[in-house]
């Protein structure tokens, strides 16, 4: 059957099937299990959606997103790089190298590094903590403090005018004069 619009629509001879060809090139397949897929002409992508509500598209570069009804969406790249993106406003992505940076919805951010190192960034500064326990922050007025595993601290001044190390041993001398 065809419309005043040019848009068809078919029906399958066993009544399971209908297809409607839009004039702008979309297909719209709704089958007997009430899945439906749409084809768009133009972004060449292709959008599922199942009974349950859950939505999956297919792009041309590869990339596919998965839409939950209970709105947490998944989304796979190219590269096998997967990002959950929660209905709260968090996030999680896992990059194909193992890396894994988790995003709360007040912005931290938490870097979980395949060699063992964490990094977070808030507002107020970037701090690196190292498998040695080293643990390394950069404040936003730019002064950086660094803390080593055997106590010992340096730290940089914004204007970079030079730094003081502290060693934790030297609190507990004491001195005989």
């Amino acid at each position: 059957m065809t419309f005043t619009n040019r848009t068809k629509k078919d029906i399958s001879a066993e009544q399971k099937t209908k297809t409607v060809a839009f004039v702008n090139g979309d297909v719209k397949h709704i089958l007997e299990d009430g899945k439906v897929v749409y084809y768009y002409a133009g972004s060449q992508t292709t959008h599922t959606t199942y009974p349950s509500g859950l939505e999956i598209l297919h792009f041309p570069n590869k990339q596919i997103e998965r839409r939950h009804p209970g709105g947490k969406r998944e989304i796979l790249f190219p590269d096998q790089t997967i990002m959950y993106l929660e209905p709260d406003g968090s996030e999680r992505t896992i990059f194909s190298d193992g890396t894994v940076v988790h995003l709360s919805p007040s912005g931290e951010k938490v870097v979980d590094f395949p060699n063992g190192q964490t990094e977070l960034h808030t507002r107020q500064y970037k701090r690196r903590e190292y498998p040695d326990g080293t643990v390394r922050t950069v404040y936003a007025n730019g002064r950086q403090e660094t803390k080593y595993a055997s106590g010992r601290e340096t730290c940089v001044s914004p204007e970079g005018s030079g730094s003081a190390s502290v060693s934790v041993w030297s609190w507990f001398v004491t001195s005989d004069t």
